[in-house]
């Protein structure tokens, strides 16, 4: 079993305030998260740090800058009590096709949709994805992502804390496991309540965020 998840695109830590989690982020690894951009519309933003190789890891939470959304902000973050790694995605560079494998397999990770977000540089970034409201409500299936012809977050010089392994918990894992092989990847999967976590090599040695 691979420590990395295959076809890992990005880690989704969101929490319900974003500078407190961007600040533990930093004094917890001596990394300072750079800033991703706005999600306008939904009331979020987010920060950036590479996980070495294409995966990066996202902090999302609310922005304090944008209206409240008429719907509930992505990922939970509304209803977190603390920071929490949610989810996760998986890339592939084209999402149509990956949808209609994974249907093929037996699990059916939901509608595309298309969003989009500027860089703190103005840059456009557009991607493809599936539909969180139809995820897997562990989240610990991942969902999919297809950049098109965006720069990838992590081609963009972010500060780097290099993955060492991801693991995750849940109450019946040979429920999750075949949706992960329908999906083309794997999780370290243990029995618990259902949890995520994530360690990331620093100066300071191994730090892990659950």
């Amino acid at each position: 079993m691979n420590a990395i998840p295959p076809l890992l695109d990005h880690l989704v830590l969101a929490t319900p305030d974003l500078a407190a989690t961007v600040a533990d982020f930093a004094r917890r690894t001596g990394v300072a998260p750079a800033p991703g951009g706005v999600h306008v519309g939904f009331g979020t933003r987010n920060y950036l740090v590479s996980l070495g190789g294409t995966g990066y890891l996202e902090i999302i939470g609310p922005d304090p800058e944008q209206a409240d959304p008429s719907d509930a902000r992505p990922f939970g973050v509304d209803g977190l009590p603390t920071a929490r790694t949610v989810t996760w995605a998986i890339a592939t560079p084209d999402v149509d096709a990956a949808v209609t494998a994974a249907r093929a397999r037996g699990y059916d990770p939901g509608p595309v949709r298309p969003m989009s977000r500027r860089t703190p540089d103005g840059t456009l970034l557009e991607w493809r994805l599936t539909d969180g409201a139809d995820a897997h409500p562990s989240g610990l299936v991942p969902f999919l992502i297809d950049w098109g012809d965006s720069v990838h977050p992590s081609a963009s010089g972010l500060p780097v804390t290099p993955l060492v392994e991801v693991s995750a918990t849940a109450p019946d894992p040979d429920e999750i496991r075949p949706l992960l092989a329908a999906l083309g990847t794997e999780l370290r999967l243990s029995e618990g309540p259902v949890g995520f976590s994530f360690t990331v090599e620093t100066q300071q040695g191994p730090v892990t965020f659950g």
